[in-house]
């Protein structure tokens, strides 16, 4: 499996957190994996067949904030170059009306670049067609207006990785909280605790696939959660399991955190 991340250039930053890509060789028979909440929406071009529910998915198609792991599978080899856009960004960069999706289609212009990026990932020549989506997101960018209330709210709680309580975050954008809070379910269709929240429950995921053996008390301490109790519930809302579970499951892996779509570890070929 191969995972690559790059970074976007200066002018995409506000918008773009990177751009990626992934190689998987499933073998003949299907094999599935999960992919796990966190704080971004994607964009995904694939080239290779993947499923959700057995129904095939269309290239390119988004993954939006989640609730909750989904669950893919893929036979054979699997390409996949994915835009990680932050959430109060992507609809306004598509042109797109915002929403609560997970997991979910799209018609767009966007999916006359699938047959270009499909020869370039045939050739082998990954940097081209990264470099065709950068032209593609850099001409949508320069079309939109920067919103600075949204800029600076979204760099506060990135900071913050989700533990700035709301008033601050309001603060940091110098708006009112219900400025703040209209203008971002706007952009993203979440509350900015909505998206907080899964900010959080990343770094917690994330500490925990690295080093399972961490203390939950004192990560609770470090990411703002109440106690350990609060930490425990908050993680098993979003992945479906309990932080013990999660690490007794990092334990017994090969410890590669890779990325399908929303930097998912534990992903199994």
């Amino acid at each position: 499996m191969l995972h690559e991340e790059f970074a976007p250039p200066a002018e995409l930053q506000e918008a773009v957190k990177c751009f990626w890509y992934n190689r998987w060789d499933f073998g003949a028979e299907p094999s599935s994996f999960e992919v796990m909440p966190d704080g971004y929406a994607e964009i995904v071009f694939c080239f290779g067949s993947v499923a959700r529910d057995s129904v095939a998915m269309p290239s390119p198609f988004m993954m939006g904030l989640l609730n909750q792991p989904v669950t893919f599978t893929a036979a054979g080899r699997l390409e996949i170059i994915g835009i990680r856009c932050y959430p109060w960004t992507v609809f306004d960069l598509l042109g797109l009306p915002s929403g609560k999706h997970g997991v979910h289609t799209f018609e767009h212009p966007i999916a006359q670049l699938q047959p270009v990026l499909a020869r370039c990932v045939q050739a082998g020549d990954i940097n081209s067609a990264l470099d065709e989506l950068r032209r593609y997101f850099l001409q949508a960018r320069s079309r939109l207006a920067v919103d600075s209330m949204l800029f600076k709210a979204g760099e506060a709680m990135r900071k913050a990785n989700g533990a700035m309580p709301v008033s601050e975050v309001a603060a940091a954008a110098h708006a009112t909280v219900r400025t703040l809070e209209r203008k971002f379910k706007q952009s993203s269709g979440h509350t900015v605790k909505d998206v907080s929240g899964l900010m959080r429950f990343e770094q917690v995921r994330n500490r925990l696939w690295h080093a399972p053996h961490t203390n939950l008390a004192a990560l609770a301490q470090e990411l703002g959660y109440t106690d350990q109790s609060h930490l425990s519930r908050e993680f098993k809302r979003y992945s479906g399991a309990t932080p013990a579970a999660f690490a007794r499951t990092a334990r017994a892996s090969s410890k590669d955190f890779v990325a399908f779509v929303q930097a998912a570890p534990g992903a199994t070929p």
